[in-house]
């Protein structure tokens, strides 16, 4: 019996022994071969163990219109840090930037502007000039959010900005008496948190404790500077608005938490200027985190994110550091520094690209290269 002759559920099976080096090879026995063995379907399993494909653990895909095995492919050279440099955006003054990445579309915030371009996966030149630019604050933006329908900001000035992505038309909201350096929003209720010492939670321009909140929303987490408690990290009830529990113990002074990344309800990965990345888990020891990565040049740890299953990259405060982890090892991956020498304030990654800002300029790896062994 030929192979193509078993029924695909059979095929599915028998394929899920093989790697991505056996599937490439075995792609090219022929024409219907190649067809079925490119489908995502028989990829699925091999991307779960590659760092960056899309596969989270729950098993969604990030990226459903680019075919898994092109991922693979490009995942081969996050892991080895094959990559292309370049400077993107270039700027004058010293400034704190932030990104977001819906899509094909980048926003970054530049002072009291944020700007969004789109971003061409093949193309030379991959951001466009901004076609859309935000404003609406009296001072610098330090965060801003994303959703489907409002770009939602906050600033110095101690305002939240509420844009209309459709329209561009724009709310402010009450905000804080000093700058907000912490935002989040779900489901139209917005969690904002400034330097002030206060925490803000609001929907619709109404204290939230007025309101009933929808099922899924029960928790957030709040990061602190650590000089007051031995704990830098809390959660907080939305049902009552109080603590519920303070994650960690005998913390140093001022060891604060700058980034936090929840990868599921129960997960939360933080950073900070302890220079460790840690991942808690609630359901686990509230005093002890699960696994923690230290940063080898004890450096203050600005920014975080994840790919949802093996990958971390992490922004380091000097020489514009980026790192790759991956959470199976303990030590990183790879490295990559930016010039000039400067903090990354913030950085963002999809299939392809990892997009890195620091003080004076918008920095790109792209990992498309071909990789040196495999498919």
């Amino acid at each position: 019996m030929l192979l193509s002759q078993l029924p695909e559920d059979v095929l599915y099976h028998i394929l899920a022994y093989l790697d991505h080096v056996s599937l490439s090879r075995l792609s090219q026995v022929c024409k219907s071969t190649y067809s079925f063995v490119n489908r995502d379907n028989v990829w699925k399993n091999v991307a779960k163990e590659f760092l960056n494909t899309g596969i989270r653990r729950d098993g969604s895909d990030l990226y459903p219109k680019i075919p898994l095995k092109e991922r693979v492919r490009t995942a081969q050279n996050w892991s080895n840090g094959l990559c292309t440099k370049d400077i993107l955006i270039r700027w004058r003054k010293n400034l704190l930037p932030w990104l977001q990445i819906d899509g094909n579309i980048l926003f970054l915030s530049q002072a009291a502007e944020i700007r969004a371009h789109r971003v061409h996966q093949n193309a030379k030149k991959i951001l466009s000039q901004p076609f859309q630019i935000y404003s609406g604050h009296n001072g610098d933006v330090c965060r801003f959010v994303l959703n489907n329908s409002y770009l939602i900001s906050s600033g110095s000035d101690g305002t939240i900005v509420v844009h209309s992505r459709r329209s561009g038309a724009q709310t402010k909201l009450p905000g804080h008496s000093q700058e907000i350096n912490c935002l989040d929003s779900r489901d139209e209720i917005i969690i904002s948190g400034s330097r002030d010492t206060t925490v803000k939670v609001s929907k619709e321009h109404r204290d939230l404790e007025t309101l009933s909140l929808h099922n899924t929303i029960c928790s957030f987490a709040m990061g602190t500077a650590c000089c007051r408690t031995p704990s830098p990290l809390h959660i907080w009830t939305m049902e009552r608005l109080e603590c519920v529990c303070s994650l960690g113990s005998d913390f140093q002074r001022g060891a604060g938490v700058l980034d936090i990344v929840f990868e599921t309800p129960f997960q939360l990965l933080t950073c900070g200027y302890d220079t460790f990345i840690r991942l808690w888990d609630l359901r686990l020891s509230e005093q002890k985190c699960v696994m923690e990565w230290e940063e080898p040049h004890d450096s203050t740890l600005y920014c975080l994110q994840t790919d949802g299953n093996h990958m971390m990259a992490s922004g380091s405060s000097y020489y514009g550091v980026v790192r790759l982890w991956d959470k199976r090892q303990s030590q990183c991956l790879q490295l990559s520094a930016q010039r000039p020498s400067s903090p990354v304030y913030c950085l963002r990654f999809n299939s392809s690209h990892l997009f890195a800002a620091l003080a004076t300029s918008l920095h790109s790896l792209d990992f498309r290269l071909s990789p040196t062994s495999g498919s």
